[in-house]
């Protein structure tokens, strides 16, 4: 089947079309280069076989948000894999601030930083065969939530056969460049006419979407699951923050897909769409069309979140 440009505006990533995006300067390996110019080797680990880590973050009234937790998890990422980057925390930091810099952005913004192991004297899986430096590339585009998307009417979703991946077969925990399992996930939940796919763990609990976290709110109650089988998500673990912080029960544990039927509301948590609710489950029809009264709350709550100067550490 074919996918339609208009069908992704019912994504939990839609965004704004913004005419500035065909012009943004791209990093790559240390240099700014047109989107139409920018370019990596066929041989690189990364087309060869996803070979590499990424992150996504966005920058609001010149500040990126979690800007240190989001360095935090590609370092992490990266050891764990023994990607050697070639840069430290501060020179990654920086080719993020000066592609926003560069490309005059200071609001309304998205960039995506990714790094493979490189380029490979052959197409193969041994990362001995590596012959240079980690490829780094950063793409910033002017990327805002689509008025049009579910963002006030609600996601669809729909439950995957395909289960989220325990961490000894595939750690969602690591922002790997792999991604095709979630990907089979989503194509599952679009051909079921959903936004996103729903996903459970190898126990047959709730676990996240393909591209979100995922929360339900059960009698003023917000739960999310244990987080042993879903992304290490940094909105998600703001979103829990600021709910203790006000006082609201949060669980983190179990819950099953019959508890999501009878959930007063939910939503999916994302950096660059921030809190979008939920309004559809597997045909079920959720009592909230839209943002409920507590996923309302959490939402004012983040956005003032990710508004305040201690959000972030970069003044464009």
């Amino acid at each position: 089947m074919q996918f339609s440009a208009q069908a992704s505006k019912t994504s939990s990533q839609a965004y704004q079309a913004d005419d500035r995006n065909e012009h943004v300067l791209v990093h790559v390996n240390g240099e700014f280069v047109p989107r139409s110019q920018a370019r990596v080797s066929v041989f690189d680990a990364g087309y060869v076989c996803g070979d590499g880590v990424w992150e996504g973050v966005r920058l609001v009234n010149g500040r990126i948000v979690s800007f240190d937790a989001h360095i935090d998890r590609l370092l992490e990422g990266a050891r764990s894999i023994v990607l050697d980057i070639g840069l430290d925390r501060q020179q990654l930091k920086d080719v993020i601030t000066e592609t926003f810099r560069v490309n005059g952005m200071h609001d309304g913004a998205h960039a995506r930083l990714m790094v493979t192991r490189g380029i490979k004297k052959t197409p193969n899986q041994d990362p001995r065969f590596i012959i240079g430096k980690a490829t780094v590339v950063c793409v910033a585009e002017h990327k805002v939530v689509d008025p049009e998307s579910k963002k006030t009417g609600g996601l669809k979703l729909h439950t995957s056969a395909i289960r989220c991946s325990a961490p000894d077969v595939f750690d969602l925990h690591l922002n790997s460049h792999s991604r095709l399992n979630l990907i089979q996930a989503l194509i599952q939940a679009i051909n079921a006419g959903a936004d996103e796919a729903l996903m459970l763990d190898p126990n047959g609990f709730v676990s996240s979407c393909n591209s979100t976290n995922f929360f339900i709110v059960r009698k003023g109650e917000l739960w999310t699951s244990s987080g042993r089988y879903c992304f290490n998500g940094i909105t998600r673990a703001t979103v829990v923050r600021l709910a203790r912080e006000a006082g609201i029960a949060v669980r983190e544990d179990d819950f099953t897909l019959a508890q999501v039927y009878t959930a007063d509301e939910a939503f999916v948590t994302g950096t660059l769409g921030g809190i979008t609710p939920v309004s559809i489950v597997d045909g079920r029809t959720l009592p909230t069309q839209g943002m409920g009264a507590l996923t309302q709350r959490l939402a004012a709550l983040y956005q003032d979140d990710i508004t305040a100067p201690q959000a972030a550490s970069f003044s464009a």
